[in-house]
């Protein structure tokens, strides 16, 4: 991906599904996610999205935040990344436990820590970058957000891995719910620079946005 320059902003719209959630035996799960950053040429949009035979939702949110973290930074770039997602695990304990976690070496009151590879993994590469994450309410008409489900599901579904960022399927998936009668309002650029405008002029963001851009 060619970015515009150190400081350049990149939104992510992230999602996670697990098969069977909860459920005896090996869940197969994924997550997904739309990548969009401003570049000389317009707006760019990627995918991202990943898979594993046996995983629950939580490790799919985690292991998604991380790898498109990662992947960002390929080219030693770092950016100001805000991710959007509806998972209450990743942005909560981003926000609120990791810290404290890591403060008191990777320990915790209340005995081991679930997922603790993959929080540090997440920590680690959320320093690559000027991150921030911000919660939205899954399957409440997010287009993004949606999307993202959608390509957690199919990655789940079919064990699909991207192997780093491609090219975006939002623009056609987007023409299709509007041939549904979907989303015939929504901006998708304009929802971007909406949110890109915000990163750039230092906005700290709440935990849950209820202005992120709906349809």
């Amino acid at each position: 991906m060619a970015y515009d320059g150190p400081g350049a902003v990149a939104v992510v719209h992230l999602d996670e599904s697990c098969l069977g959630n909860g459920r005896e035996g090996d869940n197969p799960g994924g997550a997904g996610g739309l990548i969009e950053l401003r570049t000389r040429g317009g707006i760019q949009r990627r995918d991202i999205y990943l898979s594993a035979p046996a995983t629950t939702n939580n490790r799919m949110a985690l292991a998604g935040a991380a790898e498109t973290l990662e992947v960002l930074a390929a080219k030693g770039a770092r950016l100001r990344v805000l991710i959007v997602s509806d998972s209450e695990y990743l942005v909560k304990g981003m926000r609120e436990w990791a810290p404290g976690w890591e403060r008191r070496g990777w320990v915790r009151k209340g005995g081991a820590i679930e997922n603790l590879a993959l929080w540090q993994r997440l920590v680690a590469a959320a320093r690559l970058h000027e991150t921030q994450l911000t919660w939205v309410r899954g399957h409440k008409g997010h287009a993004k957000n949606e999307y993202a489900n959608d390509l957690a599901i199919r990655a789940a579904r079919e064990q699909l891995d991207s192997q780093g960022a491609v090219e975006s399927g939002f623009p056609a998936w987007l023409e299709l719910k509007r041939t549904k009668k979907l989303y015939l309002a929504y901006d998708p650029d304009e929802s971007f620079t909406a949110l890109e405008r915000r990163v750039a002029l230092g906005e700290r963001f709440p935990h849950s946005d209820a202005a992120i851009p709906l349809r």
